[in-house]
């Protein structure tokens, strides 16, 4: 652990790139006249010497590596997920899913990227899973699928709470009424398919993998979840949906994927709360989870409720007990692991403080996660606790915002959690194959 921190300080002595702040929903509809765009900025990060760079780095080193001891809280709730790791090092075959549900640090990618990464590299590469529709949101990405959508496209979901709350799986969806719309997805993978809205006088698309026309989709029927699938020869493919007439087309994303391998998939929104999925409808929501049968499903909100001055613990600990509520009851069989905020400042005049609005929020996630039988990470503790960002600010970790971190830090971030989970898989599975091997044992004395 601490030879890859040091890779990663390494990295980060160099140019550093910044994340762009949170951004709203791209517009669907051409401007009248055109206008310069100007695009805004993370503060820049307070000026440090070498030596202070140097020595916040070493300290960021000395806490994550000391959080190890910490761990993961309840880990016994993870049982299942390692479960299915098990088997699927033992068989190697069949598909592992992580859903990654929260915010703006989700939506990067770059922390979700570093765990899919690890994982695929022990327990196959599943392919990038499910991939959001087009581009619904400035700065979208995925590291490991490249997409794109003409302008006839109106994404609904994102922040809006007054929506009828039909978004699918990662709470957006793009519509339009147009013929001849577009979307792209260059990924790899043997298998896609496309989840889409089945309505009342619902319009048609076609689906393309290269030049190869692979289905034609009529949306038209009762309201409901609708899917297409096809299989396909394993590796890279450019996939290009496009509309063929004038009624509604709903589309939520993409699925592209492996016969077997993990895949872990980005489902965050920038300034995304633990509440917002509960005012998706449910029905639908449930499907799309269901149609993906994660092995873990990972919540990793708080940094957006922590400054708002009307959520109080005890109103949180019920809105994020709903939420747990909810994905248990859509995938009874996952884990639940539970990402509690990073540590955050707010400027004042007297300079950077510790926001306080994280502590109520860190506690109420963590009674409600063990209250329901679910994991808990404590990211803050694992930082160094309260006030903590200010050394990752200075290490060139962490944004000038105090709120974001920079792509290694990011990156370092997962790799931390990943030596957790991989910690406690590896005490899982000496017991399991204790167990098997006892049990053989019996039935052949038997």
């Amino acid at each position: 652990m601490a030879r890859r921190i040091r890779l990663f300080v390494a990295l980060s002595v160099g140019a550093l790139f910044l994340l762009p702040p949170e951004a709203p929903a791209q517009s669907a509809a051409k401007p009248a006249v055109k206008k310069k765009t100007v695009r805004r900025r993370a503060p820049p990060r307070p000026r440090v010497t070498l030596a202070q760079r140097a020595a916040a780095q070493e300290k960021v080193q000395e806490t994550l590596a000391a959080a190890q001891e910490a761990g993961i809280e309840n880990p016994a709730a993870l049982i299942p997920f390692f479960e299915r790791l098990y088997q699927r090092q033992e068989s190697d075959s069949g598909a592992l899913r992580v859903l990654q549900f929260g915010d703006s640090h989700t939506a990067s990618d770059d922390w979700p990227a570093a765990l899919r990464e690890r994982f695929q590299n022990v327990f196959g590469n599943g392919g990038p899973g499910f991939v959001h529709a087009g581009r619904p949101f400035l700065g979208f990405r995925r590291w490991d699928a490249k997409s794109s959508m003409s302008r006839g496209w109106s994404p609904s979901g994102l922040l809006n709470r007054t929506t009828d709350g039909r978004h699918g799986l990662a709470g957006v969806s793009l519509s339009t009424s147009r013929a001849g719309e577009t979307l792209t997805l260059e990924a790899a993978g043997a298998r896609v398919e496309v989840f889409y809205y089945q309505q009342p006088g619902g319009g048609s698309f076609t689906v393309k993998a290269g030049e190869e026309l692979i289905g034609v989709v009529e949306t038209e029927g009762a309201a409901g979840p609708g899917f297409f699938s096809a299989d396909l020869e394993p590796g890279p493919h450019r996939f290009e949906l496009r509309t063929t007439g004038s009624g509604p087309v709903r589309l939520f994303g993409w699925v592209v994927e492996n016969e077997s391998g993990v895949t872990w998939e980005t489902l965050g929104i920038n300034g995304a709360q633990a509440d917002l999925p509960l005012l998706w409808d449910e029905d639908l929501m449930r499907s799309h989870i269901e149609r993906r049968d994660p092995a873990l499903i990972v919540l990793a909100y708080g940094t957006n409720e922590a400054r708002r001055r009307d959520w109080t613990q005890e109103s949180y600990l019920e809105a994020f007990t709903a939420l747990l509520d909810r994905m248990r009851a859509a995938s009874p069989t996952a884990s639940i692991l539970v990402l509690g905020p990073p540590d955050q400042s707010i400027r004042l005049r007297s300079g950077w403080t510790p926001h306080v609005g994280v502590d109520r929020i860190v506690e109420a996630q963590r009674t409600a996660a063990l209250g329901r039988a679910c994991a808990f990470w404590d990211l803050r503790t694992t930082m160094g606790g309260k006030g903590s960002m200010r050394q990752w600010v200075n290490a060139g970790f962490a944004q000038g915002d105090f709120v974001h971190f920079t792509a290694p830090g990011y990156r370092m971030i997962g790799e931390s959690l990943y030596e957790l989970l991989m910690g406690q898989y590896g005490a899982f599975s000496v017991l399991r194959r204790q167990w098997n091997g006892s049990n053989n044992g019996s039935s052949s004395q038997d």
